[in-house]
């Protein structure tokens, strides 16, 4: 694998049923959208570019067509992989290694209480979390798994690799420092809704490398199951029918809010045509000022706003979740101090 070309990998990955999309020439991040899909800002379930063989959106493109691979790398080869992990049926652990301040022991591992007897000396990074989660459970540090594709990335960090069963829960992908579902700080979970960057894929700040004598990702644990169970990391597929709303008188603001939303989303959302150069922090902090201008006067809620604004973010940039979720949180507070109130309030 070691010398593989771009699409001797997608080829390898699509025969393990993997969907794979291409990445931009040297960098981590999706190759950018056609010219039309730059200009014009939509949803990429909208588009119409994957039924005419384009990679515009990202993962959302992903096949294992063999004509599309041909295609794709084969009239580009400089082009890197991605592996879009929920129809691939995998959960890859991120783990990082980045210089960050240490959070309060209570947002190391959320929901487990770390008691005050536990010396925390020289925790610094994912891979002590990681470890500390695997020893609190009495089970082996995925980190050291040599059963399963691991592979070290150019910052230092590493992806261990496992699959899921065919017929078994789906998971949502996460950041370690996100509020609402995480595994451990600093150890991100790739799955629905995310991809992964292929062994070999070369950067300028290095090449992403395999660890150990593994070649293809081991089941995934029961233990780390359960631990993506207890984090609310499934996905449901399969929503417990509720009994329909009673009708009520349509909210006229409410509906005004998301209106003057859903453009601000659509352009951060658009942002994943290209790797840079789409203005997407720009993008990002205007709709969050615009979400918390809408909270501020009661159009809209916390929870609403951050899950709209997240979503946008990551279908843009699922690799920069902890730059977004600053930036929303920045604006959102900015925003909340000049209430934008529309006519209509009931």
């Amino acid at each position: 694998m070691g010398n593989a070309s771009s699409y001797e990998v997608a080829r390898w990955c699509a025969a393990n049923g993997w969907p794979v999309h291409p990445l931009a020439p040297g960098r981590k991040t999706p190759a950018a959208n056609c010219p039309a899909c730059r200009s014009e800002p939509h949803r990429p379930q909208d588009c119409s570019c994957r039924s005419a063989g384009r990679w515009c959106h990202g993962f959302h493109a992903a096949t294992t067509n063999p004509a599309l691979l041909e295609a794709w790398w084969g009239g580009h080869p400089a082009l890197g992989v991605g592996v879009s992990c929920g129809p691939a049926g995998l959960v890859v652990l991120d783990v990082d290694a980045h210089s960050a301040e240490v959070p309060h022991r209570d947002r190391l591992l959320p929901g487990i209480p770390i008691h005050e007897n536990v010396n925390l000396a020289g925790l610094a990074s994912g891979f002590d979390t990681l470890a500390l989660l695997a020893a609190l459970r009495g089970r082996q540090n995925p980190a050291d798994d040599v059963s399963t594709l691991r592979v070290r990335t150019p910052s230092g960090g590493l992806h261990i690799w496992y699959r899921t069963p065919e017929e078994g829960p789906r998971y949502r992908s996460s950041v370690g420092s996100s509020p609402k579902a995480a595994l451990a700080w600093q150890v991100d979970v790739r799955a629905t809704g995310g991809y992964i960057v292929t062994p070999t894929t070369r950067t300028p700040a290095g090449t992403y490398s395999p660890l150990g004598p593994a070649r293809l990702p081991a089941p995934l644990p029961d233990w780390l199951a359960a631990e993506l169970q207890r984090t609310g990391h499934p996905v449901n597929d399969h929503p417990t029918p509720v009994p329909p709303p009673r009708r009520t008188p349509a909210r006229p603001a409410r509906q005004q809010a998301h209106r003057l939303l859903e453009p601000l989303l659509a352009q951060v959302e658009a942002c994943a045509s290209a790797a840079e150069g789409t203005a997407f922090t720009e993008k990002l902090n205007r709709a969050a000022y615009t979400a918390g201008g809408l909270i501020a006067s009661g159009h809209l809620t916390d929870s609403q706003a951050r899950d709209l604004l997240t979503a946008a973010a990551d279908t843009a940039r699922p690799h920069r979740s902890r730059h977004s979720l600053a930036v929303i949180t920045s604006a959102l507070s900015a925003g909340a101090r000049r209430p934008l109130h529309l006519k209509g309030r009931p």
